[in-house]
């Protein structure tokens, strides 16, 4: 044996053991959870030894194999969504538990089982709280406090926990007195597509221009909102992608909405070379999700460099920099719609593309959660914030324009953070 083949040897027995739990598997096909766990197996599984767990409610069961892309898949019976995540969670972290030296965590749902990691084993844990799960309408009054105190302690007893926007951080800075690392999401797997003649046919709105949006069809995400705004304006094209029949808010939306000529409601597209084609060719893309963090959607289509309007939260401009559109209201839409020149899309989009090509690709967000890995060989421990800006009186707050603080339940929903 030769040198270099001895290194590597020895490199492979060195290599850490990592899980990735919280998502519904790779390769991804679901939302921003899946592409991040499909993106970090494909950049860092020759670095580290991958895990990842997969829902068999996503995958068939002719589509199991136990290894992709150099990771290690295991399977889990139950749906990594809904109520059913909590337990999904848990079981993926017990069962790494035997297997790896790190788990990354995806999610809160199985938070609560993050006191017992810490007390009886030497695991490291790492966490992507992502945009405050606990916020969203679908959950009901018990679940969200459920959610809540997950998160809590998801943060608490994690050795590092991650944010996905500079807003979020503020949050945990606040709330849990926790320095967070600020990792967002990439979004340079997604490509400009032309026209072809094939989609010409199956989708006619793609000779005239159109309005876009793609997202799952919750109320947070405002797409009642859009909808009512664009029914109002009969020669304006929008077309939405999403799971319309997931829930009874879309399913009613489908009803009142899908007989107006000028709306489209497409099932969603899980096929990347489709959705892109569909995504960039539109004229405007609209983002109206109000709850949480950097949302990948929105930062696929400023790498598309598409002009966004966006909802007008201090997520969406964090994300964009300030440099989209931002509506509250149907009349703030649909005068934005109406008055925005050509000329003024096209400068956003240039805009936006640049923010994206500097900040979201999976090249850098992968090398970030590398980094964290590694600094756990040099003693890395979490950083607290401290003092704690709750500590400070009234008077202090308002003097040093920071009266917002003092209501910590709803000064991350502000706008100007």
């Amino acid at each position: 044996m030769n040198f270099s083949e001895e290194y590597f040897n020895l490199k492979i027995l060195r290599m850490k053991k990592i899980a990735i739990i919280g998502t519904a598997g790779v390769p991804g096909r679901y939302g921003g959870f899946e592409t991040l766990a499909h993106h970090l197996v494909l950049n860092l599984s020759k670095d580290f030894k991958i895990s990842v767990y997969n829902s068999t409610h996503t995958y068939a069961e002719n589509e199991r194999p136990k290894f992709w892309a150099g990771g290690r898949i295991f399977y889990i019976p139950l749906n990594a969504n809904g109520w059913q995540s909590i337990i999904y969670d848990i079981i993926s972290i017990i069962h790494a538990l035997f297997y790896v030296d790190i788990l990354i965590v995806l999610g809160v749902s199985g938070g609560i089982a993050f006191p017992f990691v810490r007390w009886f084993t030497n695991k490291k844990l790492i966490v992507n709280i992502d945009g405050l799960e606990w916020r969203r309408n679908k959950w009901n009054k018990w679940v969200r406090k459920f959610l809540r105190f997950s998160e809590k302690l998801a943060v608490r007893y994690s050795h590092a926990d991650i944010t996905d926007n500079a807003v979020i951080k503020k949050y945990t800075a606040l709330i849990y007195k926790s320095l967070s690392h600020e990792i967002a999401y990439g979004a340079d797997h997604v490509e400009k597509q032309p026209i072809t003649r094939g989609m010409k046919a199956k989708y006619s709105f793609l000779v005239e221009p159109y309005a876009f949006k793609v997202s799952r069809i919750e109320p947070e995400n405002n797409v009642h909102l859009i909808l009512e705004t664009f029914s109002e304006l009969p020669y304006r094209t929008l077309v939405v992608v999403g799971n319309w029949q997931a829930s009874e808010y879309g399913i009613n939306l489908m009803k009142k909405y899908g007989n107006i000529s000028n709306i489209y409601l497409l099932d969603a597209i899980y096929n990347q070379v489709e959705l892109d084609t569909l995504r960039s060719n539109c004229y405007v893309y609209i983002h109206g999700h109000s709850a949480g963090g950097t949302n990948p959607s929105l930062v696929e289509a400023m790498m598309l460099g598409l002009p966004v309007v966006a909802f007008n939260v201090a997520f969406n401009r964090a994300t964009t920099h300030g440099e989209a559109l931002y509506f509250r209201e149907k009349e703030d839409l649909k005068r934005i719609i109406i008055f925005t020149a050509t000329k003024e899309y096209y400068k956003l989009g240039e805009q936006l593309k640049i923010v994206a090509q500097n900040e979201y690709t999976w090249k850098i967000i992968c090398r970030k959660y590398a980094n964290i890995i590694y600094s756990f060989d040099y003693n890395y421990s979490k950083k607290m914030v401290l003092p704690s800006l709750s500590s400070y009186g009234r008077e202090f707050l308002i003097k040093n324009e920071m009266a917002h603080f003092e209501f910590p339940r709803f000064f991350y929903q502000e706008i100007d953070l």
